[in-house]
């Protein structure tokens, strides 16, 4: 009867050691996620600072192309040709050292 109590107080102890092994291996998984996230956090709260500025800026936008959209099209396109210069300028000129 004695051996059977021994036997459970072991076990108890042994799962209790390991119950406590998986919380501070918890604890500092969890510290090593907030630290590696902090600078995603970071972003997206700058992010989320020029939200309203940049759905205004957007609906700005909206309301000029949906008035004249020709000539958003017609921006649009030099915007393109200019991108499409200035990239293939780039792999023209030598690059200096």
């Amino acid at each position: 009867m004695h051996k059977a109590k021994a036997h459970r107080q072991a076990r108890k102890a042994a799962l209790e050691a390991t119950i406590e092994q998986q919380r501070v291996d918890l604890l500092v998984a969890a510290e090593q996620w907030r630290s590696s996230a902090h600078r995603l956090d970071a972003g997206w709260q700058a992010l989320r600072r020029y939200r309203s500025p940049a759905l205004a800026a957007g609906a700005l936008l909206l309301w000029a192309v949906a008035r004249r959209p020709g000539a958003a099209r017609r921006l649009g396109r030099r915007a393109l040709l200019t991108a499409l210069a200035a990239r293939r300028l780039r792999r023209w000129l030598p690059r200096s050292p």
